[in-house]
C-alpha cells in the first residue's frame, strides 16, 4: 500500500469516525491529508468526503432543524466563504500551512472565549454574525467550523434531535456553498474527487466504529 492510499484511508477513517462520534477529531483530517497532498490539493479532497458523511446522517434528521438559527448563520456564513475565497487565491503551499495552523488556534480559540459568554451573549446579534462568519471563513479554509456550530447551538437549549438535525444541515449547507467556490479556484476537480473515492472504505470503516461505540 502507498503512502498516499494509507494517508488517504487514515484521513478517511477519521472523517467516518469524527461524524458519529468523537467531532473533535475532526481537526485532525485536514493537517493527515496534507502529509501527502500539501497545500489547498487537500481541500479538494476532503470537501467530498465530508459531503458523504452529510449524506449519512442528514436522513435521520432531515426533519426537526430550527430554522430561525440556520437562517441568522448562514447569510454571513456564505460571506465568510467568499472572503475565505480571496484568501486561497494563488497562495502557495508554506503560507497555505501556515494559515491552516492559525485557523485551527483561531477557531479553538473562539470555541473557549464563546463558552465563556454563556448563552445570553450568544444569543446577541453581533455575536451571530461573527459565528455565522467565522464558521464560512474557517469551515472553508481548515474545515474546523464543526465545534463552533456545536457550541453555539448547545447554548440555544434546543432539544436534542432538534439540536442535531440543526448541527447536520449546517454542516450540509455549509459543505454545499464550498463546492463552487472551490471548484472556480480548481481546488474540487474530477481528477480531485477520483482520489476522494480512495478514501471512501476508511470513511464507512470509521463511521460504523464511530456509530457503534
Amino acid at each position: 500500500m502507498g503512502f498516499e492510499l494509507i494517508i488517504l484511508t487514515v484521513a478517511g477513517f477519521l472523517t467516518g469516525f469524527s461524524k458519529f462520534s468523537v467531532g473533535g477529531m475532526g481537526l485532525l483530517i485536514l493537517p493527515v491529508l496534507m502529509l501527502a497532498f500539501p497545500g489547498t490539493a487537500a481541500l479538494g479532497i476532503i470537501v467530498p468526503l465530508f459531503m458523504m458523511t452529510d449524506a449519512l446522517t442528514m436522513w435521520p434528521y432531515r426533519k426537526g432543524a430550527d430554522w430561525r438559527f440556520i437562517s441568522r448563520l448562514v447569510p454571513m456564513m456564505l460571506l465568510g466563504i467568499l472572503a475565505g475565497s480571496v484568501l486561497l487565491a494563488d497562495i502557495d503551499v508554506q503560507l497555505f500551512s501556515l494559515l491552516l495552523g492559525g485557523l485551527i488556534l483561531l477557531a479553538l480559540m473562539l470555541g473557549f472565549v464563546f463558552d465563556r459568554m454563556g448563552a445570553g451573549w450568544l444569543r446577541k446579534p453581533s455575536v451571530v454574525a461573527v459565528m455565522g462568519f467565522s464558521t464560512g471563513i474557517v469551515g472553508l479554509l481548515a474545515n474546523a467550523a464543526g465545534p463552533l456550530v456545536s457550541l453555539f447551538l448547545l447554548e440555544q437549549k434546543l432539544s436534542k434531535h432538534s439540536y442535531v438535525s440543526t448541527r447536520c444541515w449546517m454542516a450540509t449547507l455549509t459543505n454545499l456553498a464550498k463546492v463552487p467556490v472551490l471548484m472556480y479556484l480548481g481546488i474540487l476537480t474530477q481528477d480531485s474527487l477520483e482520489v476522494s473515492l480512495q478514501a471512501v472504505p476508511g470513511l464507512l470503516l470509521g463511521g460504523l466504529i464511530g456509530y457503534c461505540f
